[in-house]
């Protein structure tokens, strides 16, 4: 369920320094909760999808474990273990359990989100 619409604005959510590497942490955007993770091999990318796992029906994306599948960087949930593709939001597992994928950027060491 990737949103490809156009961002409407960006939102400052944190330093990139308060995220370790490998790992995410959860932002409240527009309202809603995103999930923020910063991926430390390669170029440090930073990905944001939706904080909700459709499968446990629980906020808690923030909190898994991340990893690779081949070349897809993905986040593993916490409790069912779907993994899911950071760059799209796809469940690899379960497709129907897809979540929106945000566009991301750091700019002076801060992460915005587009809302």
């Amino acid at each position: 369920m990737n949103n490809d619409r156009l961002p409407q604005s960006w939102m400052p959510v944190c330093a990139l320094d308060d995220i370790v590497p490998n790992t995410g942490v959860c932002a409240l955007v527009n309202g809603g909760q995103v999930a923020v993770f910063h991926v430390a091999h390669g170029d440090g990318s930073v990905f944001a999808i939706d904080n909700f796992d459709p499968g446990s029906q629980a906020a808690v994306l923030s909190r898994g474990l991340v990893g690779n599948l081949g070349e897809r960087i993905v986040v593993a949930s916490p409790i069912y273990k779907h993994h899911f593709d950071l760059r799209t939001g796809e469940c690899i597992e379960a497709p129907e359990h897809s979540v929106n994928a945000y566009p991301v950027r750091v700019e002076s060491g801060q992460v915005w989100v587009a809302a």
